[in-house]
């Protein structure tokens, strides 16, 4: 009879991020300002000290980045000569932690990704509430992120948490070719615009004049789900 071998199993965890975000979009100036909430949970076994943000627009700021690299690479120049006011970036960044100052930095080698020092360890089963202001200036149409004149492709554009998991943190700069891997999490957003736009996004509208499509409404649409990824 041969013996019955056990094999013990890890247990299953995720981190926890839920969003509330509120934007508002310049058609004239093509850029999002933005304030942003995340409750941050750990379920992990680990004690956090630090965590890893991705600002992915900063991946249009200028030729030293991951993205532009890749695309030189590729044969496609024409974000490497571009002129800088086609550029995009993410800017007027204030992270707080539960309300209070906090200190991060820009990644040396990638400045799409932000390392925001805890101001006291989150445990494991804790949570968070990380706080920001932002400012997106959308870049013309070179990838997944940017505009043709006042049409807008809206994708990767909001700080968010870098993915911590089994084999640790995963801080990931934007690239033109490659998959993003981004926590699940809820999100709550107030997206306002000027009342001739269509919104095409995941989740659901809240403005219930506004649930039959093309339907004229205020120019302030709140939605849950996941904003342009």
């Amino acid at each position: 009879m041969s013996p019955f071998v056990t094999f013990a199993q890890k247990t299953y965890w995720q981190q926890e991020v839920n969003y509330t975000i509120d934007v508002k979009l310049d058609d004239e100036r093509h850029t999002l300002k933005a304030t942003e909430q995340v409750e941050y949970v750990n379920h992990s076994p680990e004690t956090l000290t630090f965590l890893y943000f991705h600002l992915w627009p900063n991946a249009y700021q200028d030729r030293s980045t991951a993205f532009a690299k890749q695309q030189l690479l590729n044969g496609e120049d024409e974000f490497h000569f571009a002129p800088q006011e086609a550029r995009g970036s993410i800017s007027g960044l204030d992270f707080k932690i539960d309300g209070q100052n906090v200190t991060w930095e820009l990644d040396a080698q990638h400045p799409d990704i932000a390392k925001l020092t805890l101001n006291q360890p989150l445990y494991p089963g804790g949570r968070i509430i990380i706080s920001t202001p932002f400012q997106v200036k959308l870049p013309d149409s070179f990838s997944r992120l940017g505009h043709v004149g006042q049409s807008y492709q809206i994708s990767q554009w909001y700080p968010k948490p870098a993915v911590f998991d089994h084999e640790g943190w995963h801080p990931m700069p934007y690239l033109d070719q490659g998959e993003f891997y981004s926590e699940f999490g809820s999100f709550d957003v107030r997206i306002t615009l000027p009342a001739n736009y269509t919104v095409g996004a995941t989740g659901e509208l809240q403005n219930a004049a506004e649930r039959a499509h093309g339907q004229p409404g205020t120019g302030d649409r709140r939605q849950k789900g996941v904003p342009g990824r």
